[in-house]
């Protein structure tokens, strides 16, 4: 399945039926009178958050997305058929945006969650509405109201606990596909992952989900590369790990890279929870290693965890330091197999 995180899309709220005038003209009924039905309402657009979707790529091949009409009232006092509803079905994450795609209408973070985006209209009053004592034979009748055209934006930001970040080939990709399931691309050359990638990571009976996404380089936030059109899916999440490459001659440097572009970013997501790993660490000797490890620290100005996703060496102790920083309402508990017993 492609991985599409923004669609532009086109609503219409259907237009309210009008209303008729007409009148009873049965041979054996002595009085007659305004009979005409109100017009039925137009259908409306509704959003809703349905579970199974990661990408909003649906919407990619359809943009538009009208609404019918509802139909006018008719003799006999029956009022028109109201117009169908139409529904957006989004995944979890999904922020709708208005026409400047800076104004949020409405951020939709849990399954089941409904909003309503463009009401239909009202149907129009039949003259038997306006039947009174002074006015017993009224020849008017209301039109319908009319349907809400809207241009909206979806924006997806994925739904993890932790983010990864790090410079083009700081092994994040390695990271997530040694952790969990997922099976992202991983190969020698930069900006190897396209899209962000999703993966439930395992550690102590409990789990939570991963978010790897493309690599950031410097200028990011100015448009270069494609790792500032992903920082969204991570903005949701309660901790970052940073990934630093540990055979790379200027480590200190890829650090700071990664944080100014963060700053660079706005928002919330400089000032998040944030563990920062030398990864690759079997490639180097215990010298190199040190020399790196304090080249690092120096500039986070703090303590700096030590790790090789290859070689499955300090990944334990990562996830459990991530689990650390995750609320317990935001962990889940591990399903626990059970055994059965063998018998003939």
């Amino acid at each position: 399945m492609k991985f599409l995180d923004l669609a532009k899309v086109y609503i219409r709220s259907g237009a309210g039926g009008g209303g008729c005038v007409s009148f009873r003209r049965e041979k054996y009924i002595e009085y007659g009178g305004p009979d005409g039905g109100d017009g039925g309402k137009g259908g409306s657009v509704w959003a809703e958050v349905v579970d199974g979707l990661n990408t909003l790529i649906d919407f990619r091949y359809q943009q538009h997305f009208f609404a019918k009409n509802g139909q006018p009232g008719r003799g006999q006092q029956r009022t028109g058929k109201d117009g169908d509803d139409i529904v957006l079905r989004v995944p979890v994450g999904t922020e709708i945006l208005d026409e400047d795609e800076e104004t949020v209408i409405c951020d939709l973070t849990e399954v089941g969650q409904r909003v309503l985006l463009a009401k239909g209209g009202n149907g129009g009053f039949g003259n038997l509405h306006f039947k009174s004592a002074t006015n017993q034979a009224p020849r008017r009748a209301n039109p319908g109201q009319a349907g809400i055209d809207r241009t909206i934006w979806l924006r997806l930001k994925l739904i993890a606990d932790v983010g990864l970040l790090g410079m083009p080939n700081a092994g994040k990709s390695t990271f997530l596909a040694a952790t969990s399931n997922a099976r992202p691309k991983i190969a020698d050359y930069p900006f190897t992952t396209l899209h962000p990638n999703l993966g439930v990571v395992g550690v102590d009976n409990v789990e939570f989900v991963v978010a790897d996404i493309p690599g950031l380089i410097e200028g990011a936030h100015e448009g270069r590369g494609i790792g500032d059109r992903f920082l969204g899916h991570v903005e949701r999440c309660a901790v970052l790990l940073h990934l630093v490459d540990g055979t790379s001659e200027t480590v200190a440097d890829d650090y700071r890279t990664i944080i100014y572009e963060l700053e660079a970013y706005g928002g919330e997501l400089a000032e998040k929870p944030r563990i920062t790993v030398l990864n690759k660490v079997d490639a180097l000797d215990d010298e190199e290693r040190e020399a790196a490890k304090a080249e690092l620290e120096e500039a986070v100005g703090g303590p700096v965890m030590t790790m090789s996703g290859v070689a499955h060496l300090g990944v334990t102790e990562v996830l459990r330091a991530l689990r650390t920083q995750i609320d317990e309402n935001r962990l889940r508990q591990k399903p626990v197999e059970e055994t059965k017993t063998w018998q003939p």
